[in-house]
């Protein structure tokens, strides 16, 4: 019986969440296991499906370590020391066949779950590859990392994939937290810009820049935020693959995915450069 999702008096993780992870994880696993061959080449990524189910795997792993208030190095949080940290744990984990890394994928989603249920709420945040976050924003990590390769692999072996418009919203608080940790210096410095990102039927979000900072602004009624210079409305799953860099913007805005709209309304064009996937 699954009690996770926790009812104490101490915290709760946002409704949902738990459900969600618990059911990404089954979903990977699945594709994994109908891999007939774990060597196929993932599309647009130097790996194959073992090693990206490999790297699932592990980064699960990782991340119920964290979730129990384990230490665990992994990089400095920018892409290059991220790319660097996931070539040498592949290197060690050398396990490629796909029922060990499905069973490893499901077990170690849930051994985050059973972790977040035996901590406590004010304990010290984790330290995360991407900088210090509290155990609620890491669980909305853990589910964003997990969709992100679930994409590739069900792009690899041509099945539909789990990104849809519920988990995105789930996903949004990491997504907003890190944003600007993931700020791209070259694109951002020298800027001054206003952004409103309105997601289709979810969030909205205010995105300022002044002087090379970025400030991310979750915008609820009543939230003052000045004028926007641009406007972008996007579809839910479209923003999350765009910022996870498995959707070119262009298609995305070929398809009708992306509106833009305001005083400098070709500032949209920037956006996705203003950051670095991880």
């Amino acid at each position: 019986m699954h009690t996770t999702e926790r009812q104490d008096s101490a915290w709760s993780l946002p409704d949902g969440l738990a459900q969600a992870i618990r059911g990404t994880a089954d979903e990977i696993a699945t594709l994994v296991r109908s891999a007939g061959d774990t060597g196929l080449a993932v599309p647009g990524s130097l790996w194959t499906v073992g090693e990206a189910a490999a790297h699932l795997a592990m980064a699960n792993e990782l991340m119920a370590d964290l979730a129990a208030g384990r230490e665990r190095p992994y990089g400095d949080g920018t892409p290059e020391s991220l790319a660097r940290a996931n070539a040498e744990s592949l290197a060690v984990f050398t396990e490629r066949r796909a029922e060990p890394l499905a069973t490893m994928i499901t077990e170690q989603a849930e051994a985050f779950l059973d972790a977040l249920s035996h901590h406590a709420a004010d304990g010290p945040a984790p330290a995360t590859p991407l900088g210090l976050m509290d155990r609620s924003v890491l669980a909305s990590y853990l589910l964003t990392h997990m969709l992100g390769h679930g994409y590739d692999l069900a792009r690899a072996l041509k099945r539909p994939h789990m990104v849809d418009r519920a988990r995105v919203s789930l996903c949004m608080p990491f997504m907003l937290s890190v944003m600007p940790r993931v700020a791209n210096p070259g694109a951002t410095a020298g800027r001054t810009a206003r952004y409103r990102i309105r997601l289709r039927g979810g969030e909205t979000f205010g995105v300022s820049l002044a002087d090379g900072a970025v400030r991310v602004t979750p915008l609820t009624p009543g939230t003052p935020f000045r004028r926007a210079h641009c406007t972008i409305l996007l579809e839910p799953v479209a923003f999350l693959l765009i910022a996870l860099g498995r959707l070119n913007p262009w298609r995305a805005i070929a398809q009708g995915q992306v509106l833009t709209w305001g005083p400098r309304p070709w500032l949209a064009t920037r956006f996705p450069t203003l950051f670095t996937a991880p």
